[in-house]
């Protein structure tokens, strides 16, 4: 392995936690873009998040990104308190090489990715009063939450499929109309139960995703009983994305099967996360949900023995959906 693949590699490793895993499975003739693309958009997230500099630069300076120039934001590196995401920042000329350097098909692939992407995170800025203000904003409706989820996450799975298509001709012979549709459904799920599950950490940062009526009330845990019901309702919207993210990994052929464990685990992890939050307070922040690491280590294992069998897969599925369904 070259140095410049040793260097991605171990960034992928440290900024990208459990989705690493389905970067490395990936088969080798995706993998170099797709994990290309994640560290881009990592680096987009790492300026929208950063407190280094004043909002008004941070949004200058994904403007940029989001317009193909990514030198200024190696000006952040310096004031990134993870030695990880202080490496990105300051790899990001090398990333901008790679991107260069693709096929030309690729390269307007992750560039169209990133546009939606930094866009999500551009509204996300202008959107929220900030972490400093001492107020909560929520979004207004059902489908504002459901924009931004498409903005942020539904937009990859798409991506996803149109470079699978791109480089995999087994891929390529699917109905591909309907795997973007379920694809792009897959990354919402994924992103609203990422945005259920931290919702304590988010408000306190001023920002409420979900529509609610007194999202400042959030603040305090003993609120959750006023919106219960509507954050179930969340849950089951989640619990439908990752359905139609099931039926995603099950269209991609048995032979394509490093393809089929990349879409396997997240969903797995998924519907492990919402049965957890089916228990959970949310609104705590002492109490933060997580699936335990001997849990996610099964899941590969047993989706490792049984990748080729719908059957055997389907087993495993729906006795984590019936635990999700609460």
């Amino acid at each position: 392995m070259s140095a410049p693949a040793m260097l991605s590699d171990r960034l992928l490793r440290d900024v990208s936690r459990s989705f690493y895993l389905s970067l490395h499975v990936l088969p080798e003739p995706v993998r170099p873009q797709i994990s290309l693309a994640y560290l881009l958009a990592r680096a987009s997230d790492t300026v929208a998040d950063s407190r280094a500099v004043p909002r008004e630069r941070r949004l200058a300076l994904l403007r940029a990104m989001r317009e193909g120039d990514f030198h200024p934001v190696s000006e952040l590196a310096a004031g990134q308190a993870l030695p990880a995401e202080r490496l990105l920042l300051q790899s990001l000329d090398s990333c901008a090489a790679a991107l260069a350097g693709l096929a030309d098909g690729d390269r307007a692939l992750i560039r169209s990715l990133l546009d939606a992407i930094i866009s999500g995170q551009i509204l996300d800025l202008e959107r929220f009063p900030g972490e400093s203000s001492g107020g909560v904003a929520a979004l207004a409706s059902d489908g504002e939450l459901d924009r931004y989820t498409y903005l942020v996450a539904g937009c990859v799975g798409e991506f996803w499929t149109r470079m699978c298509a791109a480089h995999l001709p087994a891929f390529a012979s699917l109905d591909q109309e309907a795997m973007i549709g379920l694809g792009v459904r897959f990354g919402k799920g994924l992103q609203l139960v990422n945005i259920l599950r931290d919702m304590a950490a988010d408000l306190r940062n001023g920002r409420c995703y979900l529509p609610v009526a007194q999202p400042q009330a959030l603040l305090d845990p003993a609120f959750f009983g006023a919106i219960r019901e509507d954050y179930r309702r969340w849950l089951d919207t989640a619990l439908g994305h990752l359905d139609a993210g099931w039926s995603y990994a099950l269209r991609v052929p048995p032979g394509l099967w490093r393809v089929r464990l990349a879409c396997i685990w997240p969903i797995w992890i998924g519907l492990a996360t919402i049965a957890l939050l089916r228990r959970s307070n949310p609104l705590d922040p002492s109490r933060r949900v997580m699936v335990a690491q001997r849990r996610v280590y099964l899941f590969l294992a047993q989706s490792a023995l049984c990748a080729r069998s719908d059957r055997l897969l389907n087993r495993f599925y729906q006795g984590l959906r019936r635990e999700a369904t609460g």
